[in-house]
């Protein structure tokens, strides 16, 4: 009996017009990227688990996919020395022994490992973009996969806040391009630190910033619940909640915060971290008002993103007109290569979701209309003859970067049409016997149903036309 075919969950095949329009995604960021002078590199697939674990926080670690050794992978284990006593096993202890290597979460944790392994061969500060798959063990849904593409520009060797404009000015480029309005949310990880501090609990920030980061999903009242199940008192809470639900523009915003910093909570607690955080986050958005985005940019100081590495500003863009998770984020991280033994090493970068994108533009109808349409013209099969005729004259327009096609077989012209129609190809071309004898070429708009010939010859006139 045959097989069923299939494909995990979280994972996708993409056809011709799903890949035209990923390929618009992708090729529209690069060239952004480009223009600030972003060179490209790539890593593979696999990293040494090693490098992965650690960098994402408990819940991140979960959702690594591990890979079992080659081989095998169980031949020697003493599975006795991994039981828990209650008949189980402990799994997390037992997958280390027995996966080496695991997919990679994301690629910022890659490009730190990639900048300490070729720090000799680098210029310094160094800016690169990737743009290739990840992976992540996680519960599919909409917009959320398992497989999915991440489009990553990041600068490190530098710690100016210019850097944080830059990429505030990729955003703003990228989905103007595109037409797509979004709201671009930045926060800082030294102000949420200066939170903790001025709560009275200054090591439960990763306990904060856990909880306050599903503020989106699960609301105000449900993060406060979580907030005393990770052991923060009423009090405490209480002078978190009213900054999480501050309202104003950037400045107002920071003044308030400010005043909260320098001691004027109910804890009276004084916080240089998050005063330092505060001037970050002023200077950036004063660079941001003078650079004139076009697209809204706020300080959300409810936004803590969730991976432990940022220690700076921390950025998550939505799109306005589309309910979807975050389709862009990224943040400032001090010390990532540290971990790998280069320390004092700060970086910051940005990353596109191109598979949220796609279902950003695919939902609001904002793909061009070329876009999935890879031939431009169809010259007919009238004969054999014909298509001799034929045959310089497609050679001349391809050299020219027009794409076309000659219908393989001689058939009905209805046949003919109706592939130029399922492609949605805008031109076709009906040279037959009569064209062939006046050294002519007819070519006729499929949308309005003009048409014209041209010598043989004439190329540019070719070109013209179906420009």
């Amino acid at each position: 009996m045959a097989q069923k075919p299939s494909i995990p969950k979280g994972t996708r095949d993409f056809g011709p017009a799903e890949m035209s329009g990923r390929n618009y995604i992708f090729d529209t960021i690069k060239s952004v990227f480009k223009t600030y002078g972003y060179m490209p590199i790539e890593t593979p697939a696999m990293e040494n688990l090693g490098t992965l674990l650690g960098k994402y926080g408990d819940e991140g670690d979960k959702l690594l996919f591990r890979i079992l050794n080659s081989g095998d992978a169980f031949s020697g284990v003493d599975f006795g020395s991994y039981a828990t006593g209650d008949g189980k096993y402990n799994s997390k202890a037992l997958s280390l022994k027995v996966c080496e290597k695991g997919l990679r979460y994301d690629l910022t944790v890659p490009f730190a490992r990639f900048v300490v392994q070729h720090q000799n061969e680098l210029s310094f500060p160094f800016k690169r973009y990737q743009i290739q798959p990840v992976w992540r063990a996680d519960r599919p849904q909409k917009g959320r996969y398992r497989e999915f593409y991440q489009c990553d520009a990041d600068v490190i060797g530098s710690r100016s806040q210019m850097n944080e404009l830059e990429l505030v000015q990729i955003v703003d480029r990228v989905f103007t391009l595109f037409g797509i309005n979004v709201l671009i949310k930045v926060n800082n990880r030294k102000v949420l630190a200066g939170l903790a501090e001025i709560s009275g609990f200054p090591d439960k920030v990763v306990d904060i910033t856990v909880a306050i980061d599903k503020i989106d999903k699960i609301g105000l009242e449900a993060v406060k619940a979580e907030m005393r199940e990770r052991g923060l008192t009423e009090s405490a809470v209480s002078v978190i909640e009213p900054v999480l639900t501050l309202k104003g523009g950037y400045a107002e915003k920071i003044s308030v915060m400010r005043g909260l910093m320098e001691g004027r909570s109910a804890s009276g607690i004084v916080s240089e971290t998050g005063l330092k955080g505060l001037d970050e986050l002023d200077e950036l958005f004063g660079l941001i008002e003078a650079a004139g985005i076009s697209q809204e940019a706020e300080i959300d100081l409810s936004l803590a993103r969730g991976l432990n590495y940022y220690t700076g500003a921390i950025f998550e863009v939505k799109a306005k007109d589309f309910e979807i998770g975050s389709i862009c984020g990224g943040g400032r991280y001090d010390n990532l290569t540290g971990i790998f033994g280069l320390p004092d090493m700060s970086g910051v970068g940005i990353s596109f979701g191109a598979d949220r994108i796609y279902d950003v533009l695919k939902g609001l109808d904002k793909f061009p209309k070329e876009v999935g349409t890879a031939t431009r013209i169809l010259f007919a099969n009238m004969g054999t003859e014909e298509v001799k005729y034929l045959l310089p004259v497609v050679r001349a327009l391809r050299e020219s970067g027009i794409s076309c096609e000659i219908f393989a077989e001689s058939s009905k012209l209805k046949k003919q049409f109706d592939y130029a129609d399922r492609k949605a190809i805008p031109f076709i071309s009906i040279t037959g016997g009569d064209e062939v004898s006046k050294g002519q070429v007819n070519l006729k708009n499929l949308s309005t149903g003009e048409q014209e010939s041209f010598g043989k010859d004439d190329i540019d006139g070719i070109l013209k036309f179906v420009s």
